[in-house]
């Protein structure tokens, strides 16, 4: 009897706890011919977290040839992309401080890699979401669609 009470509360204590965190990885490139290795990234609603490792698989220096990953609203992109010229590398070519970035990695030249994780509920499902790298006049070419499906 006490074996099958201890069961039970056993059973129940673990059915109570809270589902863990689901953290999503997710990878992608940027070369030295200004391309990355993806135009799209999709993840999952269900992911609390997205972890994302971006690689340099160039040569060039950050100063020559230098990758990011950068999230907006894709309403605005463009603008906010133009606008991160003037701010220089030290701050990766992003306007410091500007409240249409939503995240953005470390800006890496060849050879390098660089992770961020961001929260999930900040973003919509089905929202309209741009990545793009910020080094001035690759975000023409570096671009994709972020989808929360």
């Amino acid at each position: 009897m006490r074996i099958a009470i201890s069961t039970l509360l056993l059973l129940a204590s673990v059915t109570s706890i809270p589902a863990m965190a689901e953290t999503c990885e997710v990878e992608i490139a940027g070369n030295d011919k200004i391309e990355y290795s993806k135009s799209e990234i999709r993840v999952s609603a269900s992911c609390d977290k997205v972890r994302l490792t971006l690689k340099h698989t160039g040569k060039l220096p950050v100063e020559q040839m230098g990758h990011n990953w950068t999230l907006a609203k894709t309403d605005g992109w463009r603008d906010l992309a133009q606008a991160g010229v003037q701010a220089g590398l030290e701050n990766d070519y992003l306007p410091k401080g500007d409240g249409r970035i939503i995240t953005h990695t470390d800006m890496i030249g060849g050879g390098e890699s660089t992770s961020i994780t961001f929260d999930l509920s900040q973003l919509k499902k089905g929202g309209d979401y741009t990545y793009f790298c910020s080094f001035p006049g690759h975000w023409a070419m570096m671009n994709g669609k972020f989808i929360i499906e």
